[in-house]
C-alpha cells in the first residue's frame, strides 16, 4: 500500500458521503469531496470520477437526492442531500463499522510478546 494516501475499502466512501451530508446538510459534489479531504487531514484524496460515482450509486439506491442550484462562486451545480432511508442506512453502517473497528483495535492491542494461550498442558 502506498504511504502517501489511504486506499478506501469498498463501501467506505459511500458511508463518508452519507455522514458528510448528515453533518453538513446539502452540498455539491466538489464540496463533499473537499470536506472529506479536510476532515481526513488530506489522508483521503478524491478525484471527481470517484466522488461522482459514489453520488450516482447513492442516488440510485435512494439514500441521497439531488437538485440543481447555484454554488458559492455563482455557478450552476447539483446539490445533494441525505434522505430518510439514507439516514437509516447511515445508522446501520455506522453501527457495523464501530463494531468492526472495535474488533480490529482489540486484535492490534494483543501483546506480541505474551505467551500463546492454547489451553493445552
Amino acid at each position: 500500500m502506498s504511504p502517501e494516501k489511504l486506499d478506501l475499502l469498498q463501501g467506505t466512501l459511500d458511508l463518508m458521503v452519507l455522514q458528510t451530508l448528515a453533518a453538513m446538510g446539502s452540498l455539491h459534489g466538489y464540496g463533499i469531496a473537499r470536506r472529506i479531504e479536510q476532515v481526513s487531514a488530506n489522508e483521503v484524496l478524491l478525484n471527481q470520477g470517484t466522488i461522482y460515482a459514489s453520488l450516482v450509486r447513492l442516488e440510485q439506491r435512494g439514500w441521497i437526492e439531488s437538485e440543481w442550484g447555484v454554488s458559492g462562486n455563482n455557478r450552476k451545480a447539483k446539490f445533494y442531500s441525505i434522505t430518510k432511508s439514507g439516514r437509516r442506512r447511515l445508522a446501520e453502517d455506522t453501527q457495523y463499522w464501530q463494531r468492526l473497528t472495535g474488533v480490529i483495535d482489540r486484535i492490534f492491542a494483543m501483546d506480541p510478546n505474551a505467551e500463546e494461550e492454547t489451553g493445552e498442558a
